[in-house]
């Protein structure tokens, strides 16, 4: 009996149908795959994106509906990520499908935006580019040839399928591509501490601005305190959306789940569902201007922060958020607190540079994109490598955008000079991404 491998050889593949042949292909259509998606097609790549769900935009599409990281909390408010991911904001304000609002917690101003609107724009931005995505569709194996990444098989309903590439680009989240081609990893373990999963809600009919942030934090304290409600979190983020009497609720807490584990992950959107019931009953009940509120949708899908993270060639720590070290090899940059939701109760901020925000903003090194033993593949997103309270700052979707813009950029001018991602010339990838927008 042989044993099942995450890793195949083109010889193990041989007799598969072949759906897909090109330069480039973006594992995950999330925020970070979608920009590497147009980055590599603008780039002159044929590009393809692979998303195991039906429609772009992952977690920004599905679970939030604000975009954190384009702006550095501090006193100058300075926008820090621009590129694709601004292009992405900027046509969402210019349509009236988005605004821009301050963060209870100064983490610097965010943009709400419609997150159906979202997925059309990427759909729109994405084809575009000349890329192509192929949704609802599953990445099952590797396929390697001894160390370097030459293609991966898929599932469809018409079976299994090879999609063969030049260069892949790793933005499924959980490292999907890494972990199975046996790239040096940082996993779920019993006692590694992971940020918590959220499931998110919206509720029609409420009376904006009846209840300020202090009020509600206050209501949920008491009222979870008497054993009157079952409220993991007594803190949150409850804010208006586009859409009139509409509000956006980030609320639920589910702790100590690895997202990798699919029972686990499947108790965690269960109680991720009742969890929402319960906050939504403790809204209408004692929260001035929801008396006459309903849920009006759910998340699609539960909200994962944190699983599998690579271990490259760079690992970005604490020291390198909280002293705002810039990077000779920095592809994006970031001015995020530390935000972990593995508080308890509550969440714990911690800003660069000081107690208070201050502006001030770090470099994130295209080291933090490469396997350390594996050839042709980037990651891109809440991947990267990074420590667990460095990935705290890291992971805002600006920043997924922005990384996923550069392993998109990289990737397509690896297989036009035909060298490897780790051999590119880094100054010839910064020169192109700040030819195109983005802030280095």
């Amino acid at each position: 009996m042989s044993t099942w491998s995450p890793r195949l050889t083109p010889e193990d593949v041989s007799e598969l149908p072949v759906l897909w042949e090109g330069d480039v292909i973006v594992v995950g259509g999330g925020s970070a795959g979608s920009a590497a998606a147009v980055a590599a097609g603008r780039q002159g790549a044929s590009t393809l994106v692979v998303e195991r769900f039906g429609y772009l935009g992952g977690t920004g599409a599905s679970v939030l509906d604000t975009f954190y990281g384009f702006y550095a909390p501090g006193p100058n408010n300075e926008r820090v990520v621009g590129g694709v991911a601004w292009e992405v904001a900027q046509r969402l304000l210019d349509n009236g499908d988005a605004f821009e609002r301050p963060n209870t917690y100064g983490a610097g101003t965010g943009v709400t935006y419609e997150p159906d609107r979202l997925r059309m724009l990427w759909d729109d931005l994405v084809r575009g580019a000349g890329a192509d995505a192929l949704l609802n569709t599953p990445v099952t194996r590797v396929v390697m040839d001894g160390t370097t990444v030459v293609g991966l098989v898929v599932e469809t309903g018409q079976g299994p399928g090879l999609l063969a590439a030049r260069a892949v680009v790793d933005a499924s989240g959980d490292a999907e591509v890494a972990w199975r081609a046996g790239a040096a990893l940082e996993r779920p373990l019993p006692g590694r501490r992971l940020q918590p999963l959220t499931a998110t809600f919206r509720m029609m009919g409420v009376e904006v601005g009846r209840t300020s942030t202090a009020e509600l934090h206050q209501a949920m304290r008491v009222a979870a305190e008497a054993g009157d409600y079952r409220l993991p979190r007594r803190e949150g983020s409850v804010h208006r959306t586009v859409l009139e009497g509409v509000v956006h609720t980030n609320l639920t807490r589910i702790s100590g789940i690895d997202p990798t584990d699919p029972f686990e992950l499947s108790a965690a959107e269960r109680e991720g569902r009742l969890q929402i019931a319960e906050y939504a009953r403790f809204l209408v009940d004692r929260v001035p201007g929801y008396e006459h509120s309903t849920i009006v949708s759910t998340s699609d899908r539960i909200g994962v922060r944190e699983s599998r993270r690579l271990l490259g060639r760079y690992v970005l720590t604490r020291d390198d958020v909280m002293s705002a070290r810039d990077a000779w090899d920095a592809v994006a940059r970031c001015g995020a607190p530390l935000e972990d939701h593995d508080g308890g109760e509550a969440t714990v901020w911690e800003y660069i540079g000081g107690a208070k925000p201050s502006g001030d903003t770090y470099g994130i090194p295209y080291r933090c994109l490469l396997p350390v033993d594996i050839d042709g593949l980037l990651v891109a997103g809440r991947c990267l490598s990074a420590t667990h309270d460095a990935h705290a700052s890291v992971r805002s979707m600006a920043q997924c955008m922005a990384m996923g813009q550069a392993a998109g950029t990289a990737a397509a001018m690896g297989v036009r000079a035909e060298v490897q991602p780790g051999d590119l010339d880094v100054d010839q990838l910064r020169t192109q991404l700040t030819k195109d927008g983005v802030i280095l």
